[in-house]
């Protein structure tokens, strides 16, 4: 929101400067982006009168003016401007004048003829940018004035950044409202009386959606000459606010949004044809914008139309073809309505457009300045284009309209969140003060809230309000007193700090990405995937929640290696987003832990071999984290197939039996599409899986000594090793304190088809010394298991 300060000092008299007002209303709440002086830096311009106005005999473009300044003599000037004429009223730039940028004006001779100062555009001054033209002024400007004195140049621009909840300050009404409560000062609003309606003409209107437009105001004005000049107060209080002047009527609706932050619009009658009707729009209906832009609407859109179809959006842009035409309009049905804030929210943005209209009936504007804002425009029109204006045309359901809110605070509940005590009276004259209607209580106060303060419905907010016009600066610097008391930490549970330090350690940096991703990468990834597709996602590329950390980190790959990054070790920890029905939301959210190398498995070097990374390298780094869990032995890799991964290069990620994750390289097929210039392996696992440790438990360590046997059996390929020594374990029982594969080999000596696996057994007993007959027993006992269980062997 965009302000001058001369403004609101006609509101609000203050003496305030431009700075001390930024910084009050900053720390009320109203965050102040910038100040900056509404016209360039001039001295030495008045006002003059073109008195004389010939061709220039030398020049086509020029002319030979005679100007009065009010002083003894008049000024020879020669001027390029088209609309330079006989009578003007000017700005008048006189010898020694200095332009911004420090522009001296001298007496000068163009093309032979005396030129004894300078009439000056508006772009010339540093009043915006229009350099059509010189400046026209009203006939009745006083000759011979400081230009800068005339039109309160003297003044400054300040724009504020307010947050969604404080919409009642987007109109000068509003801040204004603000500001007198903060310097205790009197509001003086404008005296607007109801224009007498001097004909009786209507127009039908039919709000069909009156859940979504509970009030919409219309009023038919004819004879208006729409091509009348804006005033230059006007034209002028909308540039200083951000706006340019188009024509009185555009300029009129323009102006009652600035003041009232109510947005109107206007129809011409003429292009209308049949009634009125605010309703939803139908699927695939079509509308040509203002702006010449066709959209077609989808049928959550609220839309104003007439018998022909759609004729403007409701609340965010108005049609082409019932457009107000500076040429042709003489006649105008004016709108002045209230549309639920939801029922306009996030519609704008969907279409791809932003407007002042849809910015304010998206956060919500005062359900009873309408009619106010209504008579506001009217006399405006009536006094600039003349003309003639019909009755109000009023379509109010009322019991759809917002009910009046009272909220209760309590007198503790303030105490306790703002840290202080606060007198009762106190507490009543800044509630009042603000517009509100007080009543004490035996606990507090009850407050009527105000029509344009919608964002205040709870008692906290009340609190808010009551301190930020007390003043945080005012508010006693109290250190908290609490008592320290010990967290409670269960010691099974791995902090997710601790894996992340692993591979930090390991030479991984840690990544955090969107969870909003491609759809498109998902396919690729996870093609069986059903991902949850955002409504009005903030770009197309980012339109649905992951179900999988690996998007993001892939891309992070390709974005270094676009950057000559040949070695990246990345990991993620993040939430995927899955669809369950049981879940609520319709929406599961796991936690999981994501990584990924690709490039060299480590930095060129003297010492080291140069290869590139494998499926191992990655193991290792994941099976580093599980020996965090103390559980190693509930952890498995399986063979399995992923549809993102290379099916002779993954695993399944099993724990306790059920798949938490999955490791392999990326499918060689999918590595050009993603973008990827080298061979990446990933993996992904459940947080829960890695966060759960066993609590080491104390034992003795035996003294009595251990014995070593080897075992060499042949097996079939298909058999794993990892299989072998967990059934040999689990069949020695407890004197098995060791087992350890050491030797594998396929060839002379192993039939076709077959292995040998070596592996050592370490036997103990924590009691006594075992003998060999125990031990051959024991070693006997696991051969004739494995033969029955493997069908395995003893090699020779």
């Amino acid at each position: 929101m965009k302000f001058n300060k001369a403004w609101i000092d006609e509101l609000v008299p203050n003496s305030l400067t431009a700075e001390e007002l930024a910084a009050q209303i900053t720390m009320a709440g109203l965050e102040v982006d910038g100040i900056e002086p509404v016209a360039g830096d001039f001295t030495g311009v008045v006002i003059g009168e073109v008195v004389e106005c010939e061709q220039h005999p030398d020049a086509d473009k020029l002319r030979v003016t005679k100007v009065n300044v009010g002083g003894e003599e008049l000024l020879d000037i020669v001027c390029g401007a088209p609309n330079c004429r006989l009578g003007l009223r000017v700005a008048v730039a006189t010898v020694g004048a200095v332009l911004p940028g420090d522009f001296v004006i001298k007496k000068a001779k163009l093309r032979g003829l005396p030129s004894h100062g300078m009439l000056c555009s508006f772009s010339e001054l540093g009043i915006g940018s229009d350099h059509s033209g010189i400046i026209e002024l009203p006939s009745d400007a006083p000759i011979g004035t400081n230009l800068r004195e005339y039109l309160s140049l003297n003044d400054q621009c300040i724009e504020v950044d307010l947050t969604a909840n404080r919409a009642d300050c987007l109109g000068m009404l509003g801040l204004a409202r603000e500001i007198a409560v903060l310097n205790r000062s009197e509001l003086k609003e404008p005296v607007i009386e109801a224009a007498t309606a001097s004909i009786e003409d209507t127009y039908p209107i039919n709000v069909e959606a009156t859940d979504d437009c509970p009030r919409y105001l219309g009023r038919v004005l004819r004879g208006l000459n729409v091509q009348a000049e804006t005033p230059l107060w006007m034209q002028e209080r909308l540039r200083r606010c951000g706006l340019r002047s188009i024509d009185p009527i555009v300029d009129v609706t323009n102006y009652v949004l600035l003041e009232f932050g109510q947005p109107m619009h206007a129809f011409d009658l003429a292009k209308l044809q049949g009634s009125i009707q605010v309703r939803r729009a139908k699927s695939e209906e079509k509308l040509t914008l203002l702006d010449e832009s066709e959209v077609t609407l989808r049928d959550d859109t609220l839309i104003i139309a007439d018998d022909r179809g759609p004729i403007a959006m409701a609340g965010i842009f108005g049609g082409a073809d019932t457009g107000v035409n500076a040429e042709t309009t003489t006649d105008i049905l004016l709108e002045c309505a209230f549309f639920q804030p939801l029922s306009i929210t996030g519609r704008a943005r969907s279409y791809g457009l932003r407007t002042d209209s849809s910015h304010r009936f998206e956060r919500g504007v005062d359900p009873k300045v309408q009619f106010k804002a209504m008579e506001r425009a009217t006399t405006l029109l009536l006094a600039i284009c003349g003309g003639q204006t019909g009755p109000v045309i009023n379509q109010t359901a009322e019991a759809k309209l917002p009910a009046d809110k009272k909220v209760t605070l309590r007198r503790n509940k303030l105490t306790q969140l703002v840290g202080m005590a606060f007198d009762d009276a106190e507490v009543v004259e800044i509630l009042t003060r603000l517009g509100l209607s007080v009543e004490a209580t035996d606990a507090g106060w009850s407050a009527d809230i105000p029509s344009w303060r919608f964002d205040i419905s709870i008692e906290e907010d009340l609190v808010e309000e009551i301190a930020r016009i007390y003043g945080y600066d005012n508010i006693p610097n109290i250190a908290p007193v609490a008592g320290l008391t010990m967290s409670e930490h269960k010691e099974a549970e791995l902090p997710l700090k601790r894996l992340r330090d692993l591979l930090v350690d390991r030479g991984y940096q840690e990544a955090i990405t969107y969870s909003f991703v491609d759809p498109k990468t998902i396919a690729l990834l996870e093609p069986s995937a059903d991902p949850i597709v955002l409504p009005n996602p903030i770009a197309s590329d980012m339109s649905a929640m992951r179900v999988s950390l690996l998007p993001g980190l892939l891309g992070a790959v390709v974005y270094n290696q676009n950057r000559q990054q040949g070695r990246v070790r990345l990991f993620e920890s993040g939430l995927r987003f899955i669809r369950d029905e049981k879940a609520e939301n319709g929406i599961r959210q796991e936690s999981m832990l994501a990584g990924v190398i690709t490039g060299n498995a480590a930095d060129e070097s003297w010492s080291i071999p140069t290869r590139l990374v494998d499926f191992y390298d990655l193991k290792g780094d994941l099976e580093a984290l599980i020996e965090l869990t103390a559980s190693a032995d509930e952890f498995r890799f399986v063979a399995g197939s992923h549809s993102a991964l290379h099916p002779g290069q993954s695993a399944l990620i099993q724990y306790k039996g059920q798949t938490v994750g999955y490791i392999g390289v990326i499918h060689p097929s999918l590595e050009k599409k993603l973008g990827l210039k080298t061979k990446a392996i990933v993996f992904e696992i459940e947080l829960a899986a890695l966060t759960e440790r066993s609590i080491p438990e104390y034992r003795d360590v035996s003294k009595f000594p251990s014995n070593r046997r080897d075992l060499a059996i042949v097996v079939d390929q298909t058999v794993f090793a990892d299989d072998i020594l967990r059934f040999a374990r689990k069949v020695g029982g407890n004197q098995v304190v060791g087992i350890n594969l050491f030797d594998t080999y396929q060839g002379v000596g192993v039939p076709e088809g077959k292995k040998s696996l070596a592996f050592s057994m370490t036997l103990q007993n924590s009691e006594r010394t075992l003998e060999d007959k125990e031990i051959a027993e024991t070693m006997a006992k696991v051969v004739e298991a494995l033969q029955a269980e493997f069908n395995a062997t003893l090699r020779d």
